[in-house]
């Protein structure tokens, strides 16, 4: 099978894909190692039989709904190539605007304190795209004069897994997360990291500067509804609806966690400290009366690129 021949296939078997030519694209850029450019000039390059077995088994699992991203393990975020598995969600174009108002609240209170080590959690933290990019960026502008001490923080074992790994990838193996009790640590010119397996707050004793969040904040039922594509992204990430043992609160609104993390978070702040959670077109005019009743101040809905209410941000 040559690369025409592969595109000609994964396009005629991909009926239900709204991308079937990008889709067939990325997984066979995936397969070769060749960018975008040299499958358009190669097209006769002949697949070994590993590469064409490898390229259909693929096609067969995107023909179920099974993500790109899953298939290939990688999706960008924030100019940053991610490691994904299922047990992530595929970070989300949308949610870069929650590491862009945590870089500005960062830069309005620490650029000009030299020596400043501002601490950053990052609740729920998945793969880590939020927490690692906020520290890329940090790294990466000459103008910060600031360190970050970064905490990433999730109920699942695996999530956390995915997010030492991708910590790894993208500061150097040599800083590798070393293994702890209570947490890993992961050194950087720009950050330390700390990993932490806990239910929202309970196994994080200490406040923070700035808390960023990407909660689950899907209503139940309608969770369930999205996973019917074949998705397969995994239900803790997306269900708000569950109570503190993980069973279903009965609510249906998507509010049920968050209603236990907003007070929380306001707890774990620091005097002045910032809030910024992301709650979607779902819930954020209603999250917002949360961040009042938990007694924050400055309360804001922030919009996304298509202009549909993304974050709520509060201050103590």
């Amino acid at each position: 099978m040559t690369i025409q021949q592969a595109k000609s296939y994964g396009k005629s078997n991909l009926p239900s894909s709204p991308t079937p030519a990008l889709d067939t694209e990325v997984i066979l850029q995936h397969i070769t190692g060749f960018d975008k450019t040299h499958l358009l000039l190669n097209r006769d390059f002949e697949l070994s039989s590993e590469q064409e077995s490898l390229f259909t088994k693929a096609i067969d699992r995107r023909k179920t709904g099974f993500p790109i991203a899953y298939i290939t393990g990688h999706k960008e975020f924030f100019g940053l190539d991610f490691y994904v598995t299922p047990d992530v969600l595929i970070p989300k174009p949308d949610t870069e605007l929650l590491v862009e108002l945590a870089i500005d609240a960062l830069d309005d209170k620490f650029r000009s304190n030299p020596g400043t080590i501002p601490t950053v959690c990052d609740m729920c933290t998945g793969s880590g795209c939020v927490a690692l990019s906020i520290a890329n960026k940090i790294s990466t502008d000459s103008k910060n004069e600031y360190r970050l001490s970064l905490t990433c923080a999730d109920i699942s074992e695996k999530a956390l897994s995915v997010a030492k790994k991708n910590a790894e990838r993208l500061f150097g193996k040599e800083n590798a997360p070393h293994e702890r009790a209570e947490n890993s640590c992961h050194g950087t010119d720009a950050a330390n990291f700390h990993f932490i397996q806990s239910n929202l707050f309970e196994n994080i004793p200490h406040s923070f500067d700035l808390i960023v969040t990407n909660p689950p904040y899907v209503p139940h039922q309608e969770s369930l509804e999205l996973l019917k594509d074949g998705r397969s992204e995994p239900l803790l990430a997306l269900d708000g609806d569950v109570t503190e043992s993980g069973d279903f609160s009965n609510t249906n609104d998507g509010l049920a966690l968050i209603r236990r993390l907003v007070p929380q978070c306001y707890e774990h702040l620091n005097r002045n400290g910032v809030l910024i959670m992301e709650t979607g077109e779902y819930n954020a005019e209603e999250t917002a009366v949360l961040f009042k009743n938990a007694g924050f101040r400055n309360v804001k809905i922030e919009y996304d690129m298509n202009e549909m209410m993304r974050d709520v941000v509060g201050v103590k």
